[in-house]
């Protein structure tokens, strides 16, 4: 009932269509076209940005809030690692001790 079904593939017959005959083309000579001259493109026109000092304190305090907010999430993450390892520790001991005292008895 829950068996998977494998499809029986047909046998081949034998027959099957010949290769396609490539034919040879012949290549005609064309005429060389000279090469552009080399002349520098042109420079782009870049408009200039100009801080003005409350973009330079937004932009600063911009960066203040990312390096907070990734220093968080990253002493989150070392105190949850510190919090398992220490449980881990705990649950060792106490399974130590619960195979010791039943050993004694």
């Amino acid at each position: 009932m829950i068996r998977p079904k494998i499809p029986v593939n047909p046998t081949p017959t034998g027959l099957h269509t010949p290769p396609a005959v490539i034919q040879p083309t012949t290549i005609t000579p064309g005429n060389p076209v000279p090469p552009a001259p080399m002349t520098p493109a042109p420079a782009p026109a870049r408009p200039t940005v100009q801080l003005t000092p409350g973009a330079v304190i937004a932009v600063a305090g911009m960066g203040t809030a990312v390096v907070l907010v990734v220093g968080a999430v990253l002493v989150s993450m070392l105190l949850a690692v510190a919090i398992t390892g220490t449980s881990v520790a705990v649950c060792a001991l106490v399974i130590r001790s619960i195979l010791s005292t039943d050993t004694r008895r």
